[in-house]
């Protein structure tokens, strides 16, 4: 498994996959987008639809310089925090578009607890995230992310429905 990860673009294919199937396991198929194109050309892994706009998440899975930086590699940390600004950076320019109907902030799926817990404990990256409006989520906080956008959906059908029955 080590050997496997050690592809970066089977590494991110995982994430994709795993947030993938995080959100069509939780949401109606119309209620989100898959690999969802904007006018340049450039995909989001997800989008999701709210009635204030498309909420893009995006999959990234940083462990080179992370895991030298694990095991105590001169330099690493500071390669580590470059790899994450540079995600956020890229997230930040190519999904929060609001003029093609996005929210004015993204997430950024980090598929790895150890991982996304060093990102948000390095006081520098988390403030470069919020100053960027690039969130990042793990597959725990996303699973909370999803159940409270799931509730919101849920209670738009509830009032849709009820509308109907004072109709009727």
């Amino acid at each position: 498994l080590q050997e496997f990860l050690q592809s970066p673009k089977l590494r991110g294919g995982i994430g994709e996959q795993v947030l993938q199937e995080m959100i069509g396991q939780t949401f109606p198929k119309n209620a989100f987008h898959l690999q969802y194109a904007f006018k340049s050309g450039v995909k989001v892994d997800a989008v999701l639809k709210t009635d204030a706009g498309l909420l893009c998440i995006d999959s990234k899975f940083p462990m080179a310089n992370f895991q030298l930086m694990v095991k105590g590699e001169p330099g690493a940390k500071k390669g580590f925090i470059s790899d994450i600004k540079k995600h956020i950076a890229d997230i930040a320019k190519k999904y929060i578009l609001p003029e093609e109907g996005t929210l004015d902030f993204a997430l950024m799926y980090i598929p790895s607890e150890s991982v996304y817990y060093e990102v948000v404990n390095l006081l520098e990256l988390s403030e470069f995230a919020r100053n960027s409006r690039v969130y990042p989520v793990s597959p725990n906080t996303l699973y909370a992310h999803l159940q409270v956008l799931l509730q919101s959906f849920q209670g738009k059908e509830l009032e849709a429905q009820s509308r109907q029955v004072l109709q009727l």
